[in-house]
């Protein structure tokens, strides 16, 4: 746990920010590359980033502060909500808040939706590869007590308390590797649009649920009858999401020229 980077004067660089910052960066380089494939001009994909960007800080510093109002932000200066830079981010309302900045940008652009679904959705797992290592490095999302040769301990005054624990940023950040690595494989495959971003919807919700039953980070408060995790409960929604999207889009675009193939891309 090394939470800060760098210092630049009075300002502190925070590896959190570093780490997602990069994470950004290479999904938004790797997205480039898919699109090219499909005939999408790279100004689209890093015109879209922009929508997806914010669409993702809104949403994930929105429902970070909705869950850990009292722990976190309960009588602290209104400033507080926006101080970022040393996390505070929920994956699932980023994701949300993302998909609802492509919506818009292809409504308003009059884009093709479920394709650029496709070509940004690996870049979803990649990026979070490297955002979990920004958690690591941190200190949040840490696991429950391990006694395995690869628990891992954090400094004095962490929350663990001197614990040794399961390193659940660790296999979050090699399971999204691996996500990021079948969506690559399969998007060069695909058979209809939105097939990709369907898999995602339908892959990560099982590897995420997979980690979290190692979590120990969550007050008390937050957990669900059966001891299920907020991020479980979610998965659960977002895997029938994706189940259902799975099936009725190819019966959506069946008939449509072009829809699946590079002869529905566009160019700015």
């Amino acid at each position: 746990m090394h939470p800060v980077a760098f210092e630049l004067g009075s300002l502190t660089i925070y590896w959190y920010g570093v780490l997602v910052g990069i994470g950004c960066l290479t999904g938004l380089w790797a997205a480039s590359k898919r699109g090219l494939l499909e005939g999408v001009h790279p100004d689209r994909v890093y015109d879209i980033a922009w929508w997806v960007l914010l669409g993702t800080v809104v949403g994930a510093r929105g429902m970070y502060v909705l869950s850990y109002w009292n722990q976190d932000f309960a009588g602290r200066p209104w400033y507080t909500l926006f101080n970022i830079r040393q996390g505070g981010l929920v994956f699932y309302g980023g994701f949300l808040g993302a998909s609802a900045g492509v919506l818009l940008y292809a409504w308003t652009r009059r884009a093709p939706l479920w394709q650029l679904a496709d070509i940004l959705s690996p870049s979803i797992a990649l990026g979070s590869f490297f955002g979990r290592l920004g958690c690591l490095m941190t200190g949040c999302c840490y696991g429950r007590a391990c006694t395995l040769p690869w628990g891992i301990e954090f400094p004095e005054g962490h929350a663990a308390h001197g614990m040794r624990v399961h390193p659940t940023q660790i296999y979050d950040s090699l399971l999204n590797l691996a996500v990021y690595g079948v969506l690559e494989w399969a998007f060069r495959r695909k058979r209809f649009d939105g097939q990709i971003f369907a898999a995602w919807l339908i892959i990560y919700p099982m590897t995420r649920s997979f980690t979290e039953l190692f979590r120990g980070d969550y007050p008390a408060d937050q957990l669900r009858a059966g001891g299920f995790t907020p991020a479980q409960t979610l998965s659960v929604g977002i895997l029938v999401t994706g189940v259902a999207l799975y099936r009725w889009l190819p019966r959506r675009l069946a008939g449509r020229p072009g829809t699946a193939t590079a002869a529905s891309a566009q160019s700015p």
